[in-house]
């Protein structure tokens, strides 16, 4: 199918709308995982507040319900190892922080040693937008843990990752 010239101009200029790059981690029950963030967004200062969209469907979207504790990693801007690492995601059976130093804390997600920083949250609520579930998440707690620069993407195209 030919896509129109107008749309791919939209979907040019939309794609260069910059994101931070993240890796969010949670611990629940039995289960331990992280997947690549992007579209991630401070949306209130008081209470601190993050907005995080999830693509529908993903197994990590199950476990960030109502209550549901997280940790939202920040890369630095060195951290593309990071970006193939949880991009691609881990070979079938293993285990997805295998070969990362990380520091696992009561209630929250694996911190990765080697981000910027990292904040905790907490979701307060999901809703459908899109595609996408939108997250929001009050922050209860975070730090930075060096003193590097933020990880910045930005697409060629908003019609795809």
């Amino acid at each position: 199918m030919k896509v129109p010239e107008e749309s791919k101009q939209l979907y040019a200029a939309l794609g260069r709308v910059p994101s931070g790059l993240f890796v969010l981690t949670i611990a629940r029950s039995d289960v331990e995982t992280g997947m690549l963030a992007s579209w991630v967004q401070q949306c209130s200062f008081e209470p601190p507040l993050l907005s995080v969209a999830i693509q529908r469907g993903r197994d990590i979207s199950a476990l960030l319900t109502a209550g549901a504790v997280f940790t939202l990693n920040i890369l630095d801007d060195s951290q593309t190892d990071m970006i193939a690492h949880f991009g691609k995601g881990p070979a079938k059976g293993e285990p997805i922080f295998n070969g990362l130093e990380v520091l696992r804390g009561e209630g929250s997600g694996p911190v990765l040693n080697e981000a910027l920083g990292f904040v905790n949250c907490v979701v307060t609520g999901k809703f459908p937008a899109g595609d996408h579930d939108l997250v929001i998440a009050q922050v209860i707690a975070g730090r930075l843990l060096n003193d590097g620069q933020p990880m910045v993407h930005v697409r060629k195209s908003a019609s795809h990752y």
